[in-house]
């Protein structure tokens, strides 16, 4: 489960095909011990009713869950420009040749956040967690010298704005780790397979095992969906750095 969930259409497969063939068992057994009396069908459709029902609670608040943390990754985005922006700003309160010094770092910092979010390679990822980790060193020790030399609330202003845009990063790269817990997923895919079992148990004739493709197909999508969501690197949705791009677009004019 941990490396299916990094790997979305994977799982959408392999928890496809695992319900199908829980569910064939289940209608595989349904077959051999003969069609359930009244009295034992009526139980068995609340049984299925209240499976089928909880199934859809844990797939909902898993939904809600990718949802949240996918918006906070768009939102952290936006503070992440907004902090390079106000810091590249602020560099002009600094002594010229400490300004002119700054403001080159920022914008190679701010080309190294873009590469992270639009790189999906690990090696590369790499890399730019380690330029990023040397430039942030160059901005800080770049601020902390004038701020050192003459201390003033002007200054002061500088090394705050600095300090966001470090914070940002770190608050970024929290976010990115931040998943839905192994628990939650494997939690969602017992539930799923003991209601197909169910669904297959409850089949009545042949004629009802076209539909033992529909709850497998429907659920395998559902997982789909939520591990794309909540893959901040896999998958078709992905949180795009457009405020980054701005930024770097307000930066060039003149």
């Amino acid at each position: 489960m941990e490396y299916l969930r990094y790997h979305p259409l994977l799982l959408f497969v392999v928890s496809f095909l695992l319900m199908l063939a829980v569910a064939a068992f289940g209608s595989y057994l349904h077959l051999r011990k003969g069609d359930l009396d009244d009295g034992t069908r009526q139980d068995f459709d609340v049984v299925l009713a209240a499976t089928l029902t909880l199934l859809g609670l844990i797939i909902g608040f898993s939904f809600s869950m990718a949802i949240s943390r996918y918006d906070q990754r768009k939102n952290l985005e936006e503070e992440e420009a907004n902090a390079i922006g106000t810091a590249y700003v602020r560099a002009d309160l600094l002594p010229a040749a400490d300004g002119a010094r700054m403001r080159p770092l920022l914008r190679d910092y701010l080309d190294e956040r873009i590469k992270f979010y639009l790189t999906r390679d690990e090696v590369l990822l790499k890399d730019i967690g380690s330029r990023t980790t040397k430039l942030q060193n160059e901005l800080w020790a770049a601020v902390r010298a004038p701020a050192t030399a003459q201390p003033s609330p002007i200054t002061a202003l500088v090394v705050v704005s600095i300090n966001d845009v470090l914070n940002s990063q770190g608050y970024t790269q929290a976010a990115w780790w931040n998943r839905i817990p192994t628990a939650a997923w494997s939690l969602m895919g017992a539930m799923a397979l003991c209601c197909n079992f169910l669904v297959g148990y409850g089949t009545r004739g042949k004629g009802g095992l076209k539909l033992l493709l529909v709850l497998p197909l429907v659920v395998g999508i559902a997982f789909l969906l939520i591990a794309d969501i909540d893959s901040p690197r896999r998958g078709i949705i992905h949180v795009t750095p457009q405020n980054l791009h701005s930024l770097v677009e307000s930066l060039k004019a003149p």
